[in-house]
């Protein structure tokens, strides 16, 4: 969290010395300060803070692969809103957990819940798996196996790197 502390402080002084404080510009600064606090990772991150510099790349791995299956998804239920004959398999599905935190399964199922099409249901009481309503649900395994070997594969590089 301190290296992310600096690397924000790092971009706003970035954007500063340029006199703008826009988007491009702040974005400039962030990835340039990454930059120099990699290549400065020997003095100053000790231990876990070393995680900064996998977990960052990671969670933009996440953010793109969510934005792709959010478009995706999208234009699939927006052509079945519209079809006269709508290509709908709903199903309630039980998806199984691998061991994670409470934030691991907080970002899971909200993500799955963002995406159109899908809804989290509930959590087992023990969080050893996911209640997920799906309107797609052709192949109830495939379902399952796409969301282990997608989502929740990329959410634990974030956490677990």
């Amino acid at each position: 969290m301190k290296l992310l502390s600096i690397n924000v402080f790092l971009a706003v002084a970035w954007s500063a010395l340029w006199n703008g404080f826009s988007l491009p510009n702040l974005l400039a600064g962030f990835a340039i300060g990454y930059c120099a606090l990699w290549f400065a990772r020997d003095l100053i991150a000790q231990g876990g803070e070393r995680r900064y510099f996998r977990a960052l790349p990671q969670t933009l791995v996440l953010t793109a692969y969510f934005i792709k299956e959010l478009i995706k998804s999208s234009i699939m239920v927006a052509r079945d809103c519209i079809a006269p004959r709508p290509n709908l398999h709903p199903a309630i599905v039980r998806m199984p957990l691998d061991g994670q935190s409470d934030a691991e399964i907080f970002l899971l199922a909200s993500l799955i819940t963002l995406t159109p099409g899908t809804l989290t249901l509930d959590v087992a009481e023990d969080r050893s798996a996911l209640l997920i309503h799906s309107i797609y649900a052709t192949d109830e395994a495939a379902l399952v196996a796409d969301l282990k070997s997608g989502m929740e594969r990329r959410i634990r590089k974030v956490f677990r790197p």
